[in-house]
């Protein structure tokens, strides 16, 4: 009887031990293959740290449709003014003066000057003028009070007196020892300059133009399949193409302004226009890229544009599995409004995507997927 109890017990200490070494096994069989897998990625956490990584939670958020578009920059009505030549002469740019720089009021953008030709300075000619008819002028007027010469050749004189002073004050007035000076007539920005320095100008040719750019147009062009959207609209994002910035007309106080009715004769495209406030010195002239905001869409998952990488044509963000490591998920976007984007598959709700951050995670992933070099022969 005592040896049927032992081999009982010895069977059931067999069978616990079978189970136990399966479960470890399997629980180990589970660990390398986390560990061998190639999208998965380990940072330091400390390193991770120090580059101020960020991480979004996902859940359901609202998003708006998006129509991609192109447009333009243009200055407010009133706010922009071409200064012209006042004189005939050689055009001398004032230093710094370059298109894009800012300039105050009364500042110097160039001298207009006839120095060294045979033309002579006119304002020399002219303070020789107007001195010969003031001469004129103060020597007729005891004759004429004593009627030594008729009122008629006295007031011929006085007309020429006058109109040589007008002539000499308008360009006394901006002189300057280069020439003729041509200040801005305000602040702004110096939007065009149309004549290059040597370039012999007449009097009236456009020298420069300048915008004050605290007040903005955003004009964006849009198809004509769009028309039926177009009620829609209500605000926009750009982005500029020098510094591939994205801005939302939200944060610049922009507004609706108008929305075309019809496409011009020249285009197939219908005009959509807002205005803002310039708080981050949007140049005047400059072409956009534009993604109009329209309908409200709930229950969206949408993630930074920043959080992408992009490999062979497909899209993928890394999401925090623990402190230290990271999973590559592809993902299918959706549409895209210059600053985020919609993901239509490749994510659950409560992911946590690395949204600053992936670029790194990618060149970890790429220097870990290099073989180690081994002493085997």
């Amino acid at each position: 009887m005592k040896s049927y109890i032992l081999i009982g017990a010895i069977g059931l200490s067999l069978l616990l031990l079978g189970c136990k070494s399966h479960n470890e096994t399997h629980e180990h069989e589970e660990d390398n293959e986390m560990e061998n897998n190639h999208d998965l990625v380990s940072f330091c956490s400390n390193k991770a740290k120090e580059l101020g990584f960020q991480t979004q939670k996902i859940e359901p958020t609202p998003f708006q449709q998006v129509i991609k578009t192109s447009g333009k920059i243009v200055a407010a009505q009133g706010k922009e003014t071409t200064i012209a030549s006042t004189m005939t002469g050689v055009v001398n740019l004032s230093n710094n003066i370059i298109e894009g720089v800012e300039v105050n009021q009364g500042a110097s953008l160039a001298t207009v000057s006839l120095k060294n030709t045979t033309e002579g300075e006119p304002y020399e000619k002219a303070k020789i003028a107007y001195e010969a008819a003031k001469a004129e002028f103060e020597r007729a007027k005891p004759l004429a009070d004593k009627k030594i010469i008729s009122e008629k050749e006295f007031l011929q004189i006085q007309l020429s007196f006058n109109e040589a002073q007008l002539a000499y004050n308008a360009i006394k007035r901006n002189n300057s020892p280069n020439g003729q000076n041509i200040p801005s007539p305000m602040k702004g920005f110096l939007k065009t300059i149309w004549v290059t320095e040597g370039d012999y100008v007449e009097i009236g040719q456009p020298i420069a133009t300048i915008t004050q750019t605290k007040h903005l147009f955003l004009r964006a062009e849009v198809a004509e399949r769009y028309y039926d959207q177009l009620p829609y609209i209500t605000s926009a994002n750009f982005k500029t193409p020098y510094n591939k910035e994205c801005y939302s007309l939200d944060e610049l106080n922009g507004k609706l302004v108008s929305t075309g009715k019809s496409s011009n004769e020249d285009s197939n495209f219908i005009p959509v226009t807002f205005s803002f406030e310039n708080k981050v010195n949007i140049i005047p002239g400059s072409y956009m890229e534009i993604f109009l905001l329209s309908h409200p869409i709930s229950d969206q998952w949408v993630v930074p544009i920043s959080a992408l990488i992009e490999e062979q044509g497909l899209f993928f963000v890394y999401t925090q599995i623990n402190e230290e490591k990271y999973l590559k998920k592809e993902v299918q976007l959706g549409m895209n409004n210059g600053k985020s984007v919609q993901v239509v598959d490749g994510l659950s709700t409560n992911d946590l995507v690395v949204t600053k951050g992936a670029q790194q995670l990618k060149l970890a992933s790429a220097s870990s997927s290099i073989p180690a070099h081994t002493h085997d022969h």
